[in-house]
């Protein structure tokens, strides 16, 4: 056994363990709790949740400000106030 945890895993009960006992205890009636290991599921999928959210919201925007200019334009320019004049260089020949 390389680590500690590794014997009470096993059911052993290490010595430094043994030592802090009542004099009388019999140790093959100790039971070891320890704490369950953290789970990193939650924190896990609340940031990508959040992410998520962040670029939903980020293209919600992209999307809305696409129409909002596309309609700006369709109005100017069905109302005259956009306009565009090329002006061709004349050529003679």
């Amino acid at each position: 056994m390389r680590y500690p945890e590794d014997q009470l895993n096993a059911g052993h009960i290490p010595a430094d363990l043994v030592a802090q006992l009542p004099p009388g205890t019999d140790p093959s009636r100790i039971v070891i709790v320890r704490a369950a290991p953290r789970s990193y599921t939650g924190p896990i999928l609340l940031a990508l949740t959040v992410t998520g959210g962040i670029a939903l919201i980020v293209v919600m925007i992209a999307v809305t400000l696409h129409v909002a200019a596309a309609a700006t334009v369709a109005v100017l320019s069905a109302t005259g106030g956009v306009g565009v004049a090329l002006k061709r260089p004349h050529r003679s020949k």
